[in-house]
């Protein structure tokens, strides 16, 4: 139980993070502009449970297949990188402006998906994936994909309802500022857990 505790607390607040000023999230305070919110967030909430699902899925393989020190270096520097490409920002393109003002018969049909589409190689999957080399085992397995997932449903949930009250004056340059530093911070942590498993 300690495991999934650990790798559920850490996954929430490491996506939820990484979520934050994300595409997807923008996606979500679009949707949420055109839509009712209940929708929304239950197509947000399908999508991310799949791809986190085959997010972890890979992780857990390249966690029981590679040496550990060399995991932790790599994730360490994928945290380093998930924050320089967290303080470029995101943008939502043409297409996908159009993806998500397009009205469809089911606003859980096109949000999940939009969502699908748009998690597919973010950085939010490969935060996912990266979480999924750090904790082995069933536990961290579950606790991952459930962090993750729930931490990703939290942040669009709150893009949802930002957008439902406050339109698009969202504060973003300062969210993504925030959220870079706390993955350099987490980078940071994993690099000196890694040199310090090594002594």
């Amino acid at each position: 139980m300690g495991i999934f505790l650990v790798a559920l607390g850490v996954s929430f607040a490491v996506i939820f993070v990484a979520e934050l000023g994300d595409k997807s999230q923008l996606m979500a305070l679009t949707f949420a502009t055109r839509y009712r919110a209940w929708p929304v967030l239950l197509g947000i909430s399908a999508a991310t449970a799949v791809v986190h699902a085959v997010s972890v899925g890979v992780g857990y393989l390249l966690g029981a297949a590679l040496p550990t020190f060399w995991i932790s270096l790599a994730a360490a520097v994928a945290f380093v990188v998930f924050g320089l490409w967290t303080l470029r920002g995101d943008d939502l393109s043409r297409a996908e402006e159009e993806k998500a003002d397009r009205t469809g018969r089911s606003a859980v049909l096109a949000a999940s998906l939009a969502f699908f589409l748009a998690e597919l190689g973010d950085k939010t999957m490969l935060a996912t994936i990266t979480l999924a080399t750090q904790y082995p085992g069933w536990g961290g397995v579950v606790g991952v994909w459930a962090g993750s997932t729930v931490g990703m449903v939290v942040a669009d949930g709150l893009a949802i309802a930002a957008g439902r009250l406050l339109g698009r004056s969202l504060p973003g340059k300062a969210i993504r500022i925030g959220a870079a530093v706390l993955f350099f911070a987490f980078g940071v942590w994993l690099a000196v857990e890694a040199f310090l498993g090594r002594v």
